[in-house]
This record gives C-alpha cells, sequence and structure tokens, in this order.
C-alpha cells in the first residue's frame, strides 16, 4: 500500500483516500461523489467496475478480519469516515485523515475484490536464485509464551518444529492447516526498526538472511536438507500488537515473513543454507 492522505474529513474524500491507498494511485485519480450523491455509490462503483473491480460490503464489520487492506466506516464527532484496515484480527493501519485511534468502533466496511476472481490471481514470482543462511531459530510452546532459542531444530512434516505451540495445537491460530507449521521472517527486515524487531515481537519460528521469503511462495525450499514449501505470506495482525510496545501491523505489511509447510522430518541448524529448490546431493 502506498499512503494518501485526504485534504478534507467528508465521507467521499476519506473513502476516495483509502481506495487509492489500497490500489496505491494519486487521490486525484478516484472519483468522489458529488453534493446528493452517496459516497460509497454508482460514481465510485462504476469507475471500479472499468478496472474489474468492485466493493463488496462487510455484513459485521465489527468481527470481520481480512489477510489484506479492507475498508472500514467509523464515527467521529457524528460523520462517518474511512480508514484503512488490515489483518486477521484486523487493526486500523491507516486513517486518511490522522485522527482516528486504533480502536475506534467500526459501522460497516468494505472489501475491494476482483469481479472475476480467477482472472485476478498474479502471477507467481520466479524463485530467488540466491542462497541465504539460518541465523536464529525459535520455538514457543504455547500462544504468548516466551520464544526460546535452540541451535538445531527437529522439523515434523505437516506440524512444526518439535518443542512448538504449532505442534502442539496451543498457538493463537489453527495447527495441521496449509502454511500452519512453519513462520520465517528476514533478518533484513527485523533490523530495518530501531531498535532491530526481537523474537518476542515478530514471533517468528526461523529467522534467515539473505534471501527474498516472499519470491518463496508457492514454491519448494530447503532449510539445511528440510524440504519444505512456501504456502503464503506471513502477514501481521494485531495479535503482534499485543506483543510489540511500538506500531508493528502497518511497519509489517508485505514484510512480515512466509509460512511454510514443511514436507519432510528432518533436522536443521542456525548456519545452515536457505535456497530454494527440490533436494540436490551436496
Amino acid at each position: 500500500m502506498r499512503e494518501v492522505r485526504a485534504p478534507t474529513s467528508t465521507e467521499a474524500a476519506t473513502l476516495a483516500a483509502c481506495v487509492a491507498t489500497i490500489l496505491e494511485l494519486p487521490f486525484d485519480a478516484v472519483p468522489q461523489a458529488r453534493a446528493g450523491e452517496e459516497a460509497d455509490g454508482w460514481r465510485l462503483m462504476r469507475w471500479l467496475g472499468g478496472r474489474g473491480l468492485g466493493l463488496v460490503p462487510v455484513q459485521d464489520a465489527a468481527t470481520f478480519s481480512w489477510a489484506g487492506p479492507w475498508i472500514g466506516w467509523v464515527a467521529t464527532d457524528g460523520a462517518r469516515r474511512a480508514v484503512v484496515m488490515y489483518g486477521v484480527p484486523s487493526g486500523v493501519v491507516w486513517d486518511p485523515i490522522g485522527a482516528i485511534s486504533g480502536d475506534a468502533a467500526l459501522s460497516g466496511g468494505y472489501v475491494i475484490a476482483a469481479q472475476d476472481v480467477a482472472l485476478a490471481p498474479p502471477p507467481l514470482p520466479a524463485a530467488p536464485h540466491t542462497t541465504g543462511t539460518v541465523e536464529a531459530i525459535f520455538v514457543a510452546p504455547h500462544a504468548g509464551a516466551p520464544t526460546e532459542p535452540l541451535q538445531t531444530a527437529r522439523a515434523l512434516a505437516g506440524h512444526g518444529l518439535e518443542g512448538d505451540r504449532h505442534v502442539a495445537g496451543t498457538g493463537t491460530f489453527p495447527s495441521g492447516l496449509p502454511g500452519s507449521a512453519l513462520t520465517l521472517i528476514e533478518a533484513e527486515v527485523c533490523e530495518s526498526f530501531a531498535p532491530p524487531l526481537d523474537p518476542t515481537e515478530h514471533r517468528r519460528n526461523v529467522v534467515t538472511r539473505g534471501i527474498d521469503l516472499n519470491a518463496l511462495v508457492g514454491h519448494e525450499f530447503q532449510l539445511g536438507g528440510v524440504r519444505c514449501r512456501g504456502m503464503r505470506l506471513c502477514e501481521p495482525c494485531r495479535v503482534l500488537e499485543r506483543y510489540g510496545t511500538r506500531p508493528l501491523l502497518r511497519p509489517l505489511v508485505h514484510r512480515g515473513g512466509l509460512r511454510a509447510d514443511i514436507l519432510e522430518d528432518g533436522a536443521f541448524a542456525v548456519g545452515d543454507a536457505v535456497r530454494a529448490g527440490p533436494t540436490r546431493p551436496d
């Protein structure tokens, strides 16, 4: 996302700014409702339709979560204004007028969705050619428990790392589902914060260096000699905000790492190579 500010605090201006933020467009590129028109009426809907998109209403915005950006309506000073929400569970990641708290009550919302989903998914990026390294390994026995550093980890196919909450089924999210066994984050991302993110904040199992984790989505890769498959981005959510002492939701959008499946039992250690592709002989 590329944040766009609203020049005024009207419904139409804040909605246009949120749409522009999500679509990464200039504010003036998004049409605003004219006097007497609904902010989310035909003018905006038909413009979105020209891009193969539409606004899908959220039935219960207060409990809705989405692993990506969506638009929430909040009421401030008797007026309705739009903000950008993000994550599972969701929180405010962008307020185009800078006056709404992260705990503001939602009265409604929209997801910007493709009209034809079959045509919408972007092509997978090519697998990275670089070889990275395992910088650190962490497990936690249950949700919220302090992370424990390991030098060597035992990977259990279809489950996770031995001793971790993803294996025990005691984490925040369900275990045993695709992409729930293993989480990774880049050391370079952690070091972009001041002070750097520590494991109690990012809560990922493996910290890597020197390889683009986003590019591993949809590709098989190796942690040492352990076969894994990148399943989806490990996008941030409000759970991380519970563990950190600073805002983490917006800064980690598209930078929160990778969720992966473990394809076979094995062990890997700090210092081992991380590389795309199936097992190959040394």
